[in-house]
């Protein structure tokens, strides 16, 4: 079984990694690459578990891997 991330650590690893928030609407809240505009990463606020399938569409999003969480946690 995968290690499941709060929305709190993957927010910490996002903006150690040069994401700034941007904007929330209702329960997801927008995150976009420093100096990569094209870098937009959306994140459900305020959950325990971020299911595995969630996490993995973040990765996609934000263009880090798995090893950069796990290095940090």
């Amino acid at each position: 079984m995968p290690k499941l991330y709060s929305s709190k650590q993957i927010v910490k690893i996002l903006l150690e990694r040069g994401f700034l928030f941007i904007s929330q609407r209702g329960s997801h809240q927008k995150y976009r690459k420093i100096g990569n505009p094209t870098l937009t990463v959306i994140i459900p606020a305020d959950r325990k578990e971020i299911p595995f399938g969630t996490f993995r569409s973040i990765l996609r999003q934000s263009g880090l891997t798995e090893e950069d969480f796990k290095k940090n946690h």
